[in-house]
Protein backbone atom coordinates (compact mmCIF):
# COMPACT_ATOMS: atom_id res chain seq x y z
CA UNK A 1 0.00 0.00 0.00
CA UNK A 2 1.30 3.60 -0.69
CA UNK A 3 1.79 6.58 1.66
CA UNK A 4 -0.77 8.31 0.15
CA UNK A 5 -3.28 5.85 1.22
CA UNK A 6 -2.47 5.59 4.41
CA UNK A 7 -3.75 7.77 7.19
CA UNK A 8 -1.82 10.55 8.37
CA UNK A 9 -1.33 11.40 12.35
CA UNK A 10 0.57 14.50 13.53
CA UNK A 11 0.34 14.11 17.37
CA UNK A 12 1.34 16.60 20.32
CA UNK A 13 2.42 15.54 23.30
CA UNK A 14 2.28 17.96 26.26
CA UNK A 15 3.80 15.98 29.24
CA UNK A 16 3.73 17.77 32.30
CA UNK A 17 3.18 20.94 30.80
CA UNK A 18 -0.13 23.48 30.16
CA UNK A 19 -2.48 24.56 33.04
CA UNK A 20 -5.99 25.22 31.73
CA UNK A 21 -5.54 28.49 31.61
CA UNK A 22 -2.57 28.36 29.38
CA UNK A 23 -4.83 25.47 27.39
CA UNK A 24 -7.13 27.84 26.26
CA UNK A 25 -4.74 30.35 25.44
CA UNK A 26 -3.16 27.80 23.37
CA UNK A 27 -6.41 26.71 21.66
CA UNK A 28 -7.47 30.36 20.71
CA UNK A 29 -3.86 30.87 18.79
CA UNK A 30 -3.79 27.41 17.35
CA UNK A 31 -7.29 26.88 15.71
CA UNK A 32 -6.93 29.90 13.49
CA UNK A 33 -3.84 28.48 12.40
CA UNK A 34 -4.92 25.08 11.41
CA UNK A 35 -8.48 26.09 10.00
CA UNK A 36 -7.59 25.33 6.46
CA UNK A 37 -5.34 22.44 7.20
CA UNK A 38 -6.28 19.50 4.56
CA UNK A 39 -8.50 17.46 6.34
CA UNK A 40 -6.61 14.23 5.24
CA UNK A 41 -4.24 14.91 7.95
CA UNK A 42 -5.62 14.06 11.66
CA UNK A 43 -4.40 16.69 14.01
CA UNK A 44 -4.45 15.48 17.96
CA UNK A 45 -3.82 17.22 21.21
CA UNK A 46 -2.28 15.08 24.32
CA UNK A 47 -2.69 17.61 27.03
CA UNK A 48 -2.27 16.60 30.98
CA UNK A 49 -5.33 14.77 32.77
CA UNK A 50 -6.04 18.24 34.09
CA UNK A 51 -6.40 20.37 31.08
CA UNK A 52 -8.73 17.13 29.13
CA UNK A 53 -11.71 18.82 29.86
CA UNK A 54 -10.51 22.42 28.91
CA UNK A 55 -9.48 21.64 25.68
CA UNK A 56 -12.54 19.40 24.80
CA UNK A 57 -15.00 22.42 25.01
CA UNK A 58 -12.15 24.44 23.04
CA UNK A 59 -11.74 22.06 20.23
CA UNK A 60 -15.88 21.56 19.54
CA UNK A 61 -16.04 22.46 16.56
CA UNK A 62 -12.83 22.03 15.01
CA UNK A 63 -11.33 18.89 13.15
CA UNK A 64 -8.69 18.76 16.23
CA UNK A 65 -8.81 15.67 18.06
CA UNK A 66 -7.97 14.62 21.98
CA UNK A 67 -5.58 12.07 23.12
CA UNK A 68 -4.80 11.53 26.75
CA UNK A 69 -0.79 10.46 27.78
CA UNK A 70 -1.77 7.27 29.04
CA UNK A 71 -4.90 4.89 30.36
CA UNK A 72 -5.24 2.12 32.64
CA UNK A 73 -6.38 -1.52 31.88
CA UNK A 74 -9.24 -1.74 34.55
CA UNK A 75 -12.64 0.26 34.53
CA UNK A 76 -12.04 1.39 38.33
CA UNK A 77 -10.22 -0.06 41.11
CA UNK A 78 -7.00 0.45 43.78
CA UNK A 79 -5.25 2.70 41.36
CA UNK A 80 -4.18 5.78 42.42
CA UNK A 81 -2.51 8.22 40.04
CA UNK A 82 -4.28 6.20 36.73
CA UNK A 83 -7.20 6.76 34.94
CA UNK A 84 -9.71 4.36 33.01
CA UNK A 85 -10.96 4.76 29.41
CA UNK A 86 -14.14 5.23 30.37
CA UNK A 87 -13.02 8.20 32.35
CA UNK A 88 -11.62 9.36 29.28
CA UNK A 89 -15.13 8.98 27.25
CA UNK A 90 -16.07 11.41 29.00
CA UNK A 91 -14.00 13.72 27.95
CA UNK A 92 -14.22 13.86 24.34
CA UNK A 93 -10.97 11.72 24.14
CA UNK A 94 -10.31 9.64 20.96
CA UNK A 95 -6.40 8.41 21.03
CA UNK A 96 -4.14 7.35 23.97
CA UNK A 97 -0.34 7.38 23.79
CA UNK A 98 0.63 3.85 25.52
CA UNK A 99 4.19 2.65 25.85
CA UNK A 100 6.30 6.38 25.97
CA UNK A 101 9.67 5.91 26.87
CA UNK A 102 9.36 8.46 30.20
CA UNK A 103 6.62 5.60 31.27
CA UNK A 104 8.81 2.82 30.69
CA UNK A 105 12.20 4.42 31.95
CA UNK A 106 10.95 6.14 35.18
CA UNK A 107 7.70 3.68 36.17
CA UNK A 108 9.28 0.45 34.65
CA UNK A 109 6.93 -0.07 32.32
CA UNK A 110 6.88 -3.44 30.98
CA UNK A 111 5.96 -4.41 27.23
CA UNK A 112 2.87 -6.76 28.63
CA UNK A 113 1.76 -3.98 30.84
CA UNK A 114 1.82 -1.56 27.62
CA UNK A 115 -0.18 -4.18 25.86
CA UNK A 116 -2.73 -4.62 28.91
CA UNK A 117 -3.39 -0.48 28.06
CA UNK A 118 -3.58 -0.95 24.87
CA UNK A 119 -6.02 -3.51 24.19
CA UNK A 120 -7.95 -2.21 27.27
CA UNK A 121 -8.07 1.08 24.79
CA UNK A 122 -9.14 -0.52 21.82
CA UNK A 123 -11.76 -2.27 23.71
CA UNK A 124 -13.28 0.77 24.65
CA UNK A 125 -12.97 2.59 21.34
CA UNK A 126 -9.96 4.51 21.68
CA UNK A 127 -7.36 4.54 19.19
CA UNK A 128 -3.87 3.31 20.99
CA UNK A 129 -0.42 5.55 19.81
CA UNK A 130 2.08 3.08 20.51
CA UNK A 131 5.39 4.06 21.18
CA UNK A 132 8.35 1.75 20.50
CA UNK A 133 12.31 2.52 20.73
CA UNK A 134 15.60 2.13 21.68
CA UNK A 135 17.67 3.72 23.70
CA UNK A 136 21.18 5.02 22.90
CA UNK A 137 23.21 1.93 24.27
CA UNK A 138 20.86 -0.17 22.46
CA UNK A 139 21.37 1.51 19.02
CA UNK A 140 25.28 1.59 19.47
CA UNK A 141 25.48 -2.33 20.37
CA UNK A 142 23.39 -2.89 17.27
CA UNK A 143 20.37 -3.72 19.34
CA UNK A 144 18.13 -1.62 17.18
CA UNK A 145 16.02 -3.88 15.44
CA UNK A 146 15.95 -6.95 17.85
CA UNK A 147 15.05 -4.23 20.65
CA UNK A 148 11.86 -2.82 18.68
CA UNK A 149 10.51 -6.01 16.98
CA UNK A 150 10.71 -7.43 20.64
CA UNK A 151 8.52 -4.22 21.80
CA UNK A 152 6.43 -4.75 18.72
CA UNK A 153 5.45 -8.47 19.06
CA UNK A 154 4.83 -7.79 22.77
CA UNK A 155 3.35 -4.84 23.10
CA UNK A 156 1.03 -5.81 19.92
CA UNK A 157 -0.12 -9.05 20.97
CA UNK A 158 -4.21 -9.40 20.26
CA UNK A 159 -4.59 -5.70 19.05
CA UNK A 160 -6.76 -5.11 15.61
CA UNK A 161 -4.16 -3.46 13.58
CA UNK A 162 -6.80 -1.65 11.94
CA UNK A 163 -7.51 0.41 15.29
CA UNK A 164 -3.69 1.49 15.70
CA UNK A 165 -0.88 3.99 15.56
CA UNK A 166 2.40 3.49 15.87
CA UNK A 167 5.21 5.89 17.00
CA UNK A 168 8.81 4.81 16.49
CA UNK A 169 10.60 7.47 18.77
CA UNK A 170 14.31 6.35 19.27
CA UNK A 171 14.83 7.20 22.76
CA UNK A 172 18.36 9.22 22.27
CA UNK A 173 16.81 11.98 20.09
CA UNK A 174 13.21 11.97 22.30
CA UNK A 175 14.14 15.89 24.30
CA UNK A 176 18.23 15.66 23.54
CA UNK A 177 17.94 17.74 20.29
CA UNK A 178 19.28 15.12 18.71
CA UNK A 179 17.25 14.02 15.65
CA UNK A 180 17.63 10.28 14.00
CA UNK A 181 18.39 10.60 10.52
CA UNK A 182 15.25 10.85 8.16
CA UNK A 183 16.70 8.34 6.07
CA UNK A 184 17.15 6.10 9.39
CA UNK A 185 14.12 6.69 10.60
CA UNK A 186 12.37 6.15 7.44
CA UNK A 187 14.05 2.41 7.53
CA UNK A 188 12.85 1.34 11.12
CA UNK A 189 9.34 2.52 10.64
CA UNK A 190 9.08 0.45 7.69
CA UNK A 191 10.66 -2.12 9.63
CA UNK A 192 7.71 -1.91 12.14
CA UNK A 193 4.82 -1.71 9.22
CA UNK A 194 6.33 -5.17 7.97
CA UNK A 195 6.77 -6.59 11.88
CA UNK A 196 2.90 -6.28 12.11
CA UNK A 197 1.88 -7.32 9.28
CA UNK A 198 -0.51 -4.26 8.17
CA UNK A 199 0.44 -2.71 5.02
CA UNK A 200 -2.11 0.14 5.95
CA UNK A 201 -0.92 0.97 9.72
CA UNK A 202 -0.08 4.39 10.15
CA UNK A 203 3.67 4.64 11.76
CA UNK A 204 4.91 8.28 13.06
CA UNK A 205 8.14 9.20 14.01
CA UNK A 206 9.00 10.92 17.56
CA UNK A 207 11.86 12.63 18.18
CA UNK A 208 13.17 16.31 18.51
CA UNK A 209 10.85 17.23 15.84
CA UNK A 210 10.40 20.95 14.78
CA UNK A 211 9.29 22.80 12.16
CA UNK A 212 12.50 23.04 10.45
CA UNK A 213 12.74 19.24 10.42
CA UNK A 214 8.89 18.59 9.19
CA UNK A 215 8.59 18.84 5.74
CA UNK A 216 12.25 16.16 5.39
CA UNK A 217 10.62 14.08 8.01
CA UNK A 218 7.02 13.72 5.75
CA UNK A 219 8.57 13.72 2.64
CA UNK A 220 9.76 9.75 3.58
CA UNK A 221 8.09 6.87 2.54
CA UNK A 222 6.88 5.20 5.58
CA UNK A 223 6.58 7.88 7.97
CA UNK A 224 2.72 8.38 8.22
CA UNK A 225 3.00 11.42 11.18
CA UNK A 226 4.82 12.50 13.27
CA UNK A 227 4.45 12.37 17.68
CA UNK A 228 5.82 15.75 19.01
CA UNK A 229 7.23 16.56 22.40
CA UNK A 230 8.09 20.19 23.25
CA UNK A 231 7.51 21.95 19.73
CA UNK A 232 3.80 20.87 20.34
CA UNK A 233 3.95 23.71 23.17
CA UNK A 234 4.41 26.37 20.65
CA UNK A 235 1.01 27.41 18.67
CA UNK A 236 3.06 28.82 15.37
CA UNK A 237 5.32 26.33 15.22
CA UNK A 238 3.22 22.97 15.72
CA UNK A 239 0.80 24.53 13.23
CA UNK A 240 3.55 24.81 11.06
CA UNK A 241 4.34 20.68 12.00
CA UNK A 242 0.78 19.87 10.86
CA UNK A 243 0.71 22.10 7.70
CA UNK A 244 3.76 20.30 6.75
CA UNK A 245 4.85 20.80 2.74
CA UNK A 246 5.30 18.48 0.68
CA UNK A 247 7.80 19.20 -2.47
Amino acid sequence: MSKGSRPVVIAGNWKMHMSCSEARAFAAQFLPLVADTPRDRSIVLAPPFTALETMHQALAGSAVQLASQNVHWEGSGAFTGEISAAMLLEHGVGYTIVGHSEPRKYFSESDEQINHRARTAQAAGLIPILCVGESDEQRSSGDTERVIRRQVEQGLDGINPNQLVVAYEPIWAIGTGKTCASEEANRVCGLIRTWVGQPSLTVQYGGSVKAGNIDELMAMSDIDGVLVGGASLEAEGFARIANFILK
